[in-house]
Formats: structure tokens, C-alpha cells, sequence
């Protein structure tokens, strides 16, 4: 598919998800790092179970610091974050669906917080100034990008010098099946669209980014991929054989990455 045809086909598969309170690539999520407790303290409606990962968790936030979100959703964790940065603090969650931005204005309106605000926007093409955000995060947005080298640009032009990256992701150890790698269904799952770890992190680094690790790494047993509702229908539709659902439950992963934008 061509750029602008992932995008039309995320696009769409997002707004679906906004509308119908339904999961693209699912999760459930207290099993990716969520309590119970941050759940409670945020509007039920922002958690749509699409991330693979908790960022809040392992960005170390403080009080008073900017924090951009790519991908924001129904804006999960960006209520999350607004809770570490305090009322001095400030959050600018980012998403490309409008049907998406208008939920998670109507969460923040819901949760009362005055710290964060949703920009309608791409994450190739941040509605966001240079040097604005002390910290970026992300969870399971930018293996959507049909250009994923442009997004981690401007996640480093939009943040200050010292700033910080935490992200979650999902990445490939090895190549999909390609049956799998020429599916849209796989592409809006998380699945299609994710890069292969080492470029993937070596896609952070050509950006600019100093001090990169992977902070942590999860391998999906199969059960797990089995039970995805978007793999399921590529079972169903593409009639896989038990052999590639192993070589595609193999080539999966999901990580949790930082880096630091550095000081000039």
C-alpha cells in the first residue's frame, strides 16, 4: 500500500474505534502495565485497550515539565501524565483522527484537568513548535506510520535539548510471513507496519537521539496472538496453517524504548 492508503485505512479503522469504543490491537490493560488504581483515575472512555505498554510508567515525569503524547486516542495517557506534571505541568496529546481528538476532548472535559489540550495533527507533521516538549511519549502509534523516520525527526525537533523519549511499540525480530505483511487488516492490528527492532532503533538514532535503550521487552506467547481479534480475522480470511501463526507469533515483539535528545 502507498503512503496515503495506510493512512485513509488507519484513518478510518481509528475512527471506528473512537465511535464504537472497540480495540484495533487489543490488549488488556492491567496485563501491559496499567493498575487498577490509574485506570480509576482517569475517564473509562479514554481507555480504549489499544497500547502495548504503559510509557507513563517508565518516563520518570516531574512536576512542571511539557509532555506530547503521539497518538493520543481517547487520551489515556495523557490523563495519566497530566496527574505527574501537575497543574504547573502541561500536556499536548497529538492524533491524526478527528472522530479520536473529539473523545478525548470530551474525556478532558469529563476528568476536569485544565493541563491538557488535544491537537487535531499527523505525527509525520507535529502541530507542535520546536523545542517545546520536555518529554515524548507514544505507545503503539508509531509502528502505524508509513514513515516512521519523519515521526522520530519531529519528536526530536519538538522536543528541548535534554529532553526525553519513552515510547512503547511493537517490532519485528524477524520478517512477517508474507501473507501477514501485505494484509491491511495486519497493518491497523499492529502488525504489518512494525520494523524490524534493529532499524527501528536504528531509526531513533538517525534522528539524532543519544543514550538509546530498550528498557523492556515482551514476546507474545501464541496463545496471545491467537486470541488478538484482528489477527484472528487474518486467520479466518488468509486460512493460515498452524506453522505461520508460530512464525508469526516468533516474529513479534513489544518494547519499551528511551533516548535523550542532546543537550547542545
Amino acid at each position: 500500500m502507498k503512503k496515503e492508503e495506510i493512512k485513509t485505512v488507519v484513518r478510518k479503522r481509528y475512527a471506528e474505534a473512537a465511535k464504537n469504543q472497540s480495540c484495533c490491537c487489543s490488549s488488556t490493560s492491567e496485563s501491559i502495565g496499567y493498575s487498577k488504581q490509574e485506570l480509576q483515575s482517569v475517564p473509562k472512555e479514554a481507555n480504549l485497550g489499544l497500547g502495548c505498554g504503559n510509557p507513563v510508567a517508565l518516563a520518570s515525569l516531574k512536576e512542571g515539565e511539557t509532555v506530547n503524547d503521539l497518538g493520543a486516542g481517547g487520551g489515556l495517557d495523557c490523563f495519566l501524565a497530566a496527574q505527574k506534571v501537575g497543574l504547573s505541568g502541561r500536556i499536548i496529546g497529538v492524533d491524526m483522527t478527528p472522530e479520536m481528538i473529539d473523545k478525548a476532548r470530551e474525556n478532558a472535559r469529563k476528568s476536569k484537568q485544565k493541563n491538557v489540550e488535544f491537537r487535531l495533527g499527523e505525527i509525520e507533521n507535529l502541530p507542535v513548535a520546536d523545542n517545546t516538549a520536555d518529554v515524548i511519549i507514544s505507545n503503539c502509534v508509531i509502528n502505524l506510520s508509513p514513515d516512521k523516520q519523519r515521526v522520530f525527526k519531529e519528536a526530536y525537533r519538538t522536543l528541548k535539548p535534554g529532553g526525553r523519549l519513552m515510547i512503547s511499540d511493537i517490532v519485528l525480530l524477524k520478517d512477517l510471513p508474507k501473507i501477514v505483511r501485505n494484509s491491511a487488516e495486519a497493518y491497523v492490528g499492529c502488525l504489518a507496519g512494525a520494523m524490524l527492532k534493529d532499524e527501528y532503533i536504528g531509526s531513533i538514532e538517525k534522528a539524532g537521539f543519544g543514550n538509546i535503550q530498550i528498557v523492556e521487552e515482551t514476546h507474545f506467547p501464541i496463545e496471545y496472538v491467537t486470541s488478538d481479534s484482528t489477527v484472528n480475522k487474518i486467520m479466518k480470511e488468509k486460512e493460515l496453517q498452524r506453522k505461520a501463526i508460530e512464525d508469526l507469533a516468533d516474529s513479534v515483539a513489544s518494547v519499551k524504548v528511551s533516548a535523550v535528545k542532546p543537550k547542545k
